[in-house]
């Protein structure tokens, strides 16, 4: 690894700070960057994202998408656990921090609306963001790509149904606009990249040459990363310095979660022998999660104002630093897997 990539926490934790930062002393500039947005997508994050997912794009081989399905142990562990734990677990914990832990320290009112957002963010498992952590630990292409679209499935029919069950409220209305966007962004359009690449370079033929190129594009993938990282905390700023308190209370247990589900998908992946290039973006995806998604739900559901909206919004800020560490956490543990 080179000095960048070995100190990458470094870089990010840097690219939260100047963030932040950048976001009060530019105020204006990063308001006209957030205005940028379709259907609760911002198109700037956009661009990024889709810097950093062409690379693992590059690597996916269409014509033996079929084997994926003959290796099924990941696909089972990733929709078990994303489907029919990790959205209860996380309105446990909601209720647990909200209702008794943090109880006194805020308004009833506010406890409701943070369980709000957090179960909205529970209950939606990542379409994006996925990729570069499945990259960062060498995850297979074709697995990651059958696990998101699989996931996305499961997500048109069951989102709204867990939502209205855990939040005892019938009229929750999907944001189909942001869901076919975000697939269609950071799914479709980077695979079709990427087909267009290996056939161009000709894989077949010259598969080292794909290694190659997929390996020059790395550097602006972690670019992208920490550019990434950098809107996402100037985006939010004001926010943070305006309510750290409820900034780090909300971060709690979102922590806990992502921590927890992580080791659940993990260690059944190990148990169950799954190689590591599998169980690795099959234990990530359950821990990352579809915040533009989750951010739209809250913001028509309860206003842009509101807890469940602020809820949503540090679920986007915990995830890439949490993800970091699981990444690391991951690779440490190679060795364990067949």
């Amino acid at each position: 690894m080179s000095i960048f990539e070995r100190y990458l926490s470094l870089w990010v934790g840097l690219s939260i700070v100047a963030g932040v930062a950048l976001g009060q002393m530019l105020p204006g500039i990063f308001g006209l960057l957030a205005q940028l947005e379709f259907a609760k997508v911002n198109l700037v994050i956009a661009v990024l994202i889709w810097a950093m997912i062409y690379p693992m794009m590059i690597g996916v081989d269409l014509s033996t998408m079929g084997d994926v399905l003959k290796r099924p142990k990941g696909l089972i562990i990733t929709i078990l656990v994303n489907w029919l734990i990790k959205p209860f677990t996380m309105a446990a914990l909601g209720v647990l921090f909200f209702k008794h832990l943090f109880a006194g320290l805020i308004p009833p009112a506010d406890a409701d609306a943070y369980i709000a957002g957090l179960i909205l963010l529970g209950a939606a498992p990542c379409t994006a963001m996925v990729f570069v952590w499945s990259q960062l630990t060498k995850g297979d292409a074709n697995f990651t790509l059958a696990q998101v679209s699989v996931n996305d499935a499961i997500m048109v029919f069951a989102y709204a149904p867990i939502v209205a069950l855990l939040l005892g409220v019938t009229d929750i209305v999907v944001p189909w606009e942001t869901l076919i966007l975000s697939v269609g962004l950071y799914v479709v359009a980077p695979l079709l990249a990427g087909a267009i690449t290996r056939t161009v370079i000709n894989a077949k033929a010259n598969p080292e040459k794909i290694a190659r190129f997929s390996e020059r594009l790395k550097p602006f993938s972690i670019v992208a990363l920490l550019g990434t990282v950098a809107l996402l905390f100037g985006f939010q700023g004001k926010v943070i310095l305006e309510n750290p308190l409820a900034i780090a209370l909300i971060s709690a247990p979102l922590l806990v979660q992502s921590y927890g589900i992580f080791a659940i998908a993990f260690i059944a992946a190990l148990l169950w022998r799954v190689p590591f290039n599998i169980a690795a973006p099959c234990a990530l995806i359950g821990t990352s999660n579809f915040f533009e998604l989750a951010v739209a739900v809250a913001i028509s559901l309860f206003g842009l104002e509101s807890g469940a909206a602020l809820a949503t919004v540090v679920g986007v800020l915990v995830e890439v630093p949490v993800m970091l560490s699981l990444v690391a956490i991951a690779n440490k543990s190679k060795r364990y897997f067949p």
